[in-house]
């Protein structure tokens, strides 16, 4: 029962703010209208509802208050999920630059460092270095380095641990806000990644008394995320917008952390998306665009373009997403490895294919 109210409380809490959100952001126009937003990638022909980050954001903190015990690992994700959310919705309405935006994610991610909450170890998952001669054993340490100073009491920052954490926080949000793109895609496969972290965590439910907090954060992750995926699915009456996506993928994010350095775990969940946003960027990046920059070259752009539907995609993605967690909740490490490598060259692969051959096709 104490695993339950965490979720049943966040969800009855999503399905409740959710239409009010609805209200209020047609209310004071904070709307995607197709016919003002010049946005390659859009897809609707109506004006939709955005701040979808807002009853997720409100959905969580609400239950986590009322469940959980307040800590300053909590804290920092409360203040960094409420610096994406403000700057997201501010977005939402006024289309900010991306240098502001990309700002206020590393602050975010600087909140969860501050809180306490770092990557410490890694997996190591080539043990290809021998122990004795280089330190390099099933574990990769990165708290080895420390930098002691004296504010209100004695501190020390983990340097190589807070960095990889700072970039990994950063990584997913962007990665994340870029699986974004049809009705339901996003929210679904941040559900999937919630429920695979909950069940990683039950792994040590019993031994570390931690695990309590990450199990519970993850059940109320995921009951926010399915009260509004209710509402965003096709045809949304209702879009996460960049609040919604930055908080949803700073959430998963820190989760992988405080379930125990759970990285190689949600990157194989997320698998797709993440190899989707890579190439997206380095793709740009080749044509000498921004890596920021707005086009529907994206897999589920191609899929459309395929004569895939909204429904049809969504669901592939959520597929694909729920048989990679079932694969790194009952993989090692190293075999973990080897299916992200596998994934990556299919999906890379395909993703060539169709950027080759799609544009072919269109001139016809």
């Amino acid at each position: 029962m104490s695993l339950v109210l965490p979720f049943v409380t966040s969800l009855a809490f999503s399905l409740l703010l959710t239409p009010l959100t609805i209200l209020v952001a047609k209310r004071y126009g904070f709307v995607d209208d197709p016919k003002k937003h010049a946005h390659p990638a859009i897809l609707h022909k109506k004006v939709v509802p955005r701040a979808g980050g807002l009853p997720i954001f409100l959905a969580f903190g609400a239950t986590a208050i009322v469940t959980l015990s307040i800590s300053k690992q909590i804290v920092g994700i409360f203040l960094g999920g409420l610096l994406l959310i403000i700057i997201g919705i501010i977005d939402d309405k006024y289309d900010l630059k991306n240098s502001y935006k990309l700002l206020a994610q590393f602050l975010a991610a600087l909140a969860v460092v501050a809180g306490g909450i770092g990557i410490t170890f890694i997996t190591n998952p080539l043990l290809i270095f021998d122990p004795s001669g280089f330190g390099l054993g099933p574990v990769l340490h990165l708290d080895l380095w420390r930098l002691g100073f004296n504010f209100w009491g004695e501190h020390s920052i983990l340097i190589l641990a807070d960095i990889f954490a700072l970039f990994w926080i950063v990584w997913v949000i962007n990665m994340v806000n870029f699986s974004s793109g049809v009705d339901g895609q996003m929210p679904g496969i941040v559900f999937i990644a919630m429920i695979v972290i909950f069940a990683a965590s039950l792994r040590f439910f019993g031994t570390d008394p931690s695990q309590l907090i990450v199990t519970k954060l993850a059940l109320i992750g995921a009951g926010a995320t399915l009260g509004f995926l209710i509402f965003n699915f096709y045809p949304a009456r209702i879009f996460p917008g960049d609040s919604g996506s930055y908080f949803l993928g700073f959430l998963v994010a820190v989760l992988a952390i405080l379930a125990g350095a759970r990285v190689g775990t949600a990157i194989l969940v997320m698998a797709v998306p993440l190899i989707d946003g890579v190439f997206t960027i380095m793709r740009r990046i080749t044509t000498r665009q921004s890596p920021f920059a707005g086009d529907r070259k994206h897999l589920h752009h191609r899929l459309m373009e395929l004569g895939w539907g909204q429904r049809r995609v969504a669901l592939f993605y959520w597929l694909l997403c729920a048989i990679l967690g079932a694969a790194a909740l009952s993989l090692a490490s190293r075999e973990k490895l080897f299916a992200a490598i596998v994934v990556s060259v299919i999906v890379l692969g395909g993703l060539l294919w169709l950027n080759m051959n799609l544009p072919q096709k269109a001139r016809r």
